[in-house]
């Protein structure tokens, strides 16, 4: 089995750049944001991590293929805001000239970087070695100065391999407990935010804090935390109700006997949060019978929860098939759990869906 030694050290420095330029973002109060075809936001910070992100992968690993959210179609009809993007990534490359140096693939221009961006148009598939990147995971989360998370997942014929997770506003302590404010009203300013989650296939789950230029510090084994009284677990859900269906989630929590409020907070954070024992449970339910969940939402978080102890699967209980394309087609909603209540969660959650 191949250790992805160097496949780590690049998704891990990337990331981390990544982060670096969205956190300049995250701190402008217009952020440049215009809407998809889906009406969700996308913002200057989702673009230019993006590029970035690409361009490191590319410089190492040329043959491999990309599967990533955004595209630069609308870059090439607004000049003024695919001038401003490529400013920040200008910045960002010299700014870090470490990770520049270990990473290799400096983007020369605005035109190089629309190039870039459009190499994440991989459909994905069964075979061979496919990243999956969002830039910017929880956009609304970050626009609302919130939580997001810069995510990384190598799929290789259909299993994740390999999983990174920026979280620039998750504090670096990994026994802070979650409260309800994690959600909102976060700033990476404050001492110890900012965390770097890791998890390869057969090597557990790690984290260690975001830094700048090197990768910063050891990294430290994370686990989940077992639940011995299912009454005080936490779970984790989305802050949108259109992204998880809230009221069941409420529903579920009653039937397991949690009597704890639910954690909101956007983004793969989630996943990164109970993998550390920070929290217990991350639910979300579908809230629509069509929509796919895409498989950048999903690939580092499934790894790091497995890895960590972990087991992740949707409503049916079925792992996640990230082997059909860009999306989870063949799955509905997702259920994340310590192993051994796995199956109890399930069993609650299947009764309040009605699937038993």
């Amino acid at each position: 089995m191949t250790s992805y030694a160097k496949e780590l050290e690049v998704a891990q420095l990337a990331v981390q750049r990544a982060a670096r330029l969205t956190k300049r973002v995250f701190h402008e109060k217009a952020k440049g944001t215009v809407s998809k075809d889906d009406k969700s936001p996308v913002t200057i910070g989702d673009f230019g991590a993006q590029a970035l992100i690409i361009s490191a992968l590319k410089a190492s690993f040329p043959t491999d293929e990309i599967v990533a959210e955004e595209e630069a179609a609308t870059l090439r009809n607004d000049a003024p805001l695919r001038d401003q993007i490529w400013e920040l990534v200008k910045t960002t490359q010299l700014d870090d000239a470490a990770a520049e140096a270990l990473l290799g693939g400096s983007i020369k221009d605005a035109d190089a970087m629309l190039e870039i961006i459009d190499q994440g148009n991989s459909k994905g598939g069964p075979k061979g070695r496919i990243w999956a990147i969002d830039p910017i995971d929880g956009t609304k989360g970050f626009l609302r100065g919130g939580q997001y998370a810069v995510c990384l997942g190598l799929v290789v014929d259909g299993d994740v391999k390999l999983g990174v997770l920026g979280c620039p506003n998750l504090p670096v302590d990994d026994a802070a407990p979650l409260d309800a404010s994690i959600g909102a009203n976060q700033t990476d300013d404050e001492p110890g935010r900012g965390v770097l989650f890791s998890a390869v296939i057969g090597q557990g789950a790690t984290s260690r804090p975001l830094g700048t230029g090197g990768l910063a510090d050891k990294s430290t084994p994370i686990s989940m935390k077992p639940i011995k009284d299912m009454s005080q677990a936490s779970f984790c859900e989305s802050v949108e109700a259109g992204h998880s269906n809230q009221s069941e989630s409420a529903q579920i929590a009653l039937k397991l006997g949690i009597t704890r409020p639910s954690v909101r907070m956007d983004s793969q954070a989630k996943y990164g949060s109970i993998a550390r024992g920070a929290g217990d449970i991350y639910l979300r339910l579908p809230t629509s019978k069509t929509y796919q969940e895409k498989i950048w939402d999903h690939a580092a978080g499934d790894l790091i929860v497995r890895e960590a102890g972990g087991q992740v699967t949707d409503t049916t209980g079925s792992r996640l098939d990230f082997s059909i394309g860009r999306t989870l087609a063949s799955n509905k909603g997702v259920i994340a759990a310590p192993a051994e209540v796995h199956s109890q969660v399930l069993k609650a959650v299947q009764e309040v869906l009605g699937q038993k």
